[in-house]
């Protein structure tokens, strides 16, 4: 019998972080004319960089009992972040997803405007300790309309974690009150 830890045992930032160098594909003017677009799909196809990735996001969850993944990425990554933090899971919609009655907020985006949404009851958010999860920070707009919607539904923001940031759109700014990590930054 082996001694030595399974590849799964220690996550490993600079493991996730290469894997997710190496493997997005970046497509130019989408979804609008100059907007470059950080497609992750084929990260999170690979088994090896989405467990790399998964175990990154999980050493960073600390004591949240409940994950937030954001629509539509952002539920692949909770899901797994939440499993194995034997954490409850939150998906955030876009608006028409989910039946009345909702919470929601609205923001704008870089090419737009749009608006999140979680259910109004059937889940009880007061006091719950969250942690919100995306895959792409750029301007950070999503991410701070997710904080506020959970804050407005009572829930404490433990904390804020992206696969990629693109630091040129200075998302981070937006999120200064959150404990935010990145697993990579461009």
């Amino acid at each position: 019998m082996s001694t030595d830890p399974s590849p799964h045992a220690v996550p490993s930032l600079e493991s996730a972080s290469a894997d997710v160098a190496r493997l997005t594909r970046w497509a130019d003017d989408f979804p609008e004319p100059g907007v470059r677009f950080a497609d992750l799909t084929p990260v999170f196809a690979d088994a090896k960089a989405f467990r790399d990735i998964v175990d990154a996001l999980v050493a960073i969850g600390g004591d949240a009992d409940l994950v937030a993944g954001i629509d539509a990425r952002g539920f692949l990554l909770g899901a797994g972040v939440a499993l194995a933090l034997d954490a409850g899971v939150l998906a955030v919609r876009k608006a028409g997803k989910l039946p009345p009655p909702v919470l929601s907020q609205s923001y704008d985006l870089e090419y737009g405007s749009a608006t999140l949404e979680v259910p109004a009851d059937g889940v009880d958010l007061r006091g719950r300790r969250v942690l919100v999860i995306d895959d792409v920070l750029a301007t950070g707009g999503t991410l701070r309309a997710t904080a506020e919607l959970l804050a407005s539904a009572g829930a404490t923001v433990v904390g804020v974690a992206v696969v990629l940031e693109i630091e040129a759109l200075a998302g981070r700014d937006r999120l200064a009150e959150y404990p935010l990590t990145s697993l990579l930054r461009v």
